[in-house]
């Protein structure tokens, strides 16, 4: 064999395990001939992320996720290793975010960049987040059309079983009726629209008369407004007069007038006084009687015999 062709073996061979070693670490998410960066983002859950899946900042691929696995302390937290291919500067309160990158659900993390002043640095631990998948998006949007569909199936159930209950044969012929009453009734409403018709053009000069007295009453009421005026002003003027007369001494004098009446009357009906003994004590009235006998007697005699009583001499 010519030492050429065992140089060109020898390079060859040396490039296929060059290759072999950065093709093995970049599938480790190592990148022998640049320099990373290392970060780790710690998850409760991660969502199907994996090794290799890409780092973005900005929709930019920066790196990618080098390995994952369980936190030491067994408390079933995921820690993922992020290694980044730039210099570009990281703050320190980023968020490590997974999200789903395809309609695939492929998982990969955004860097959300913070605007803190101090930077984060090799092996610092970044703060994380999970974003909806596109599944979740797409449910939480159909979420609701869904609940209307279902409320309109429902409604529209609902309408079907009531239009089954309304047009059965009993109720067919209910409707049969009512459309009949309903055709009866604008049959005599029409009547009674005819005959309305009718009398309002036999009692049309009736009506007439009737507007015209209107009429003339409204002039009456307007020739005579000045009156009206002038009435008006004495009802206000005696309306005045009534406000400012002593209505309520009147009431208490009355008031006293009707209590000293019903103390004569007690008087009466107790029996004092004279008026009190006529009524109650009939001896009284025999006596009063007895005399006005008497003095009838007398006065019958006087008309019957004067000259008993009077004499006349001339001399």
């Amino acid at each position: 064999m010519k030492p050429k062709q065992v140089i060109i073996i020898g390079i060859t061979f040396i490039l296929a395990v060059v290759l072999f070693i950065w093709g093995y670490n970049f599938l480790k998410g190592k990148d022998i001939f640049n320099k990373q960066t290392t970060f780790y983002a710690k998850y409760e859950v991660v969502g199907g992320l994996t090794r290799a899946n890409p780092v973005l900042i900005n929709g930019l691929r920066v790196g990618q996720v080098q390995t994952i696995y369980f936190d030491p302390d067994l408390s079933g937290d995921i820690i993922a290793v992020i290694v980044l291919n730039t210099k570009f500067p990281i703050p320190k309160n980023s968020i490590a975010s997974i999200f789903s990158a395809d309609l695939m659900g492929s998982k990969a993390i955004n860097l959300k960049l913070g605007n803190a002043t101090e930077l984060l640095q090799e092996g610092d631990t970044l703060q994380t987040s999970i974003e909806g998948s596109l599944k979740d998006e797409v449910n939480a949007q159909v979420q609701p059309i869904k609940i209307k569909a279902e409320n309109l199936l429902a409604s529209i159930d609902t309408l079907v079983v009531a239009f089954q209950a309304v047009f059965n044969e009993s109720a067919r012929e209910n409707l049969k009726e009512s459309f009949n009453d309903i055709r009866k009734t604008f049959s005599n409403l029409q009547n009674t629209t005819s005959n309305i018709d009718t009398l309002v053009e036999i009692e049309a000069s009736r009506v007439a008369t009737i507007l015209g007295n209107i009429d003339s009453l409204t002039t009456t009421l307007s020739d005579n407004r000045q009156q009206i005026s002038t009435i008006i002003s004495n009802f206000e003027v005696i309306s005045d007069s009534l406000a400012k007369s002593d209505i309520p001494g009147t009431f208490i004098r009355v008031n006293k007038s009707l209590d000293n009446l019903d103390a004569i009357l007690a008087t009466i009906n107790r029996g004092d006084g004279t008026l009190g003994m006529l009524l109650h004590n009939d001896t009284l009235y025999i006596e009063l009687n007895k005399s006005a006998e008497e003095l009838n007697l007398l006065l019958k005699d006087l008309r019957e015999n004067p000259k008993r009583y009077v004499k006349f001499s001339l001399f």
